[in-house]
């Protein structure tokens, strides 16, 4: 089935996020440190359950007890979570903005705390952009389950094969195919363009 709808991943796709960016002004140059604390601190196994709709006060509190000695540390990963976002991968924003301006249908599935999503969505206006976008925390769900896939569709009365996602995260995409949707492994924006007009998507100026 040809796709006529692209859906985006955000993190790694849209926006350069990575907690590094933020902690290394922390650490201060301290990068084995730094390390340290992201493998066995603030891991992302322990951000993950964020993105699955837990509390960040409850997941703060949690890893205070664990790790009583770096309390300060562990709450900048909240109270300063703006600061792990470098900013937009420009190619990308420019490619999902030529597809609102051509009516391409443009949705979003992302693993994404709400309140952080909806605070970088104050932060970039692009983010606006999407006719839905399915947020795992909200929703409680995470990718790459199949039933994050059929809610999009579902709520929006998306045909699954019509749907092209877009994902920096293999697994993510394997779950996508598996529920039948075409699938882009994002790799940078010079090769998404080269895949997006592969598939029938006039995107071709830059």
């Amino acid at each position: 089935m040809q796709p006529d709808t692209v859906v985006f991943d955000i993190g790694g796709v849209l926006l350069d996020w990575d907690p590094r960016h933020m902690y290394r002004k922390i650490f201060d140059g301290r990068d084995e440190e730094m390390e340290w604390f992201l493998a066995n601190v603030c891991t992302s196994e322990w951000n993950i359950l964020q993105d699955a709709g837990r509390p960040w006060d409850e997941a703060t509190d949690l890893l205070i007890a664990a790790h009583p000695d770096h309390e300060a540390n562990i709450r900048a990963y909240r109270k300063r979570w703006p600061e792990m976002v470098a900013g937009p991968i420009d190619e990308t924003v420019v490619l999902l903005r030529q597809l609102h301006a051509a009516d391409v249908p443009i949705y979003a599935i992302t693993n994404f705390a709400g309140d952080t999503f909806r605070q970088a969505q104050k932060m970039f206006d692009f983010l606006n952009l999407f006719r839905d976008t399915v947020v795992s925390g909200d929703e409680k769900m995470l990718k790459p389950e199949r039933r994050i896939f059929d809610l999009l569709a579902d709520r929006n009365g998306l045909e699954h094969g019509k749907l092209v996602f877009i994902d920096d995260a293999p697994k993510n995409i394997d779950g996508a195919i598996a529920a039948g949707l075409h699938g882009i492994h994002f790799t940078g924006p010079g090769p998404l363009r080269t895949a997006l007009v592969e598939l029938g998507f006039d995107v071709l100026a830059a």
